[in-house]
């Protein structure tokens, strides 16, 4: 079955948002700064750019939490279409965690959003069968990283690992968790070090 990756910006201190997400601050308080590497700031380097180039390669299917959908909770109360405009970057189908039902949303650009209820294991389902041989990404958040990692359905982790400390915020790992990663490939920068990292055995 093709690689299902994950691809993610983490702080020193393991945070991949900031604190009080909000429409404002999508990132969190200072969660930009995660990102530098990847969104022209003039220190980036080759290396960034081909950590770029691992961030944007095209996947069949994309399973994204509701917090990374938008900035709404609870019930749908707004038309919310997501935070990347008319054209979403996916170019494919993205199946969102949620609680509370919604119809599909379809993007310009062949990004069709929808709206899962049954959990992760539905969501991860839905998307393995529409990616057909072109792989499943995780794209977050962070309790969406969290569950596929649990889920053990994670084959490739990518961390872009900012000298930034948040000192707060969302984090990917559990303070139980098991890494069962080695690293297979490090770029670096004065921006990030980017590690790309196998699931042992696969």
């Amino acid at each position: 079955m093709p690689d299902t990756t994950c691809h993610v910006s983490m702080s020193l201190d393991g945070f991949i948002a900031g604190p009080e997400q909000s429409l404002e601050q999508p990132l969190g308080a200072r969660g930009m700064e995660l990102h530098r590497w990847h969104l022209g700031d003039p220190r980036a380097t080759a290396a960034d750019a081909e950590a770029s180039a691992w961030l944007g390669r095209p996947r069949g299917a994309y399973v994204m939490g509701r917090n990374m959908f938008g900035p709404v909770r609870g019930e749908w109360s707004e038309d919310w279409r997501g935070w990347w405009g008319d054209e979403p970057p996916y170019h494919a189908p993205v199946f969102v965690l949620t609680h509370h039902p919604h119809e599909p949303i379809e993007m310009a650009g062949g990004t069709t959003f929808h709206f899962v209820t049954a959990g992760f294991d539905a969501a991860y389902s839905r998307a393995v069968e529409a990616a057909g041989d072109r792989g499943v990404a995780i794209a977050g958040g962070a309790s969406t990283v969290r569950q596929a990692l649990a889920a053990g359905v994670v084959d490739e982790l990518t961390l872009d690992i900012a000298p930034v400390l948040l000192g707060s915020g969302e984090r990917i790992f559990d303070d139980d968790a098991t890494f069962d990663f080695e690293p297979v490939e490090v770029l670096h920068s004065p921006l990030a070090t980017h590690v790309k990292y196998r699931r042992i055995g696969r």
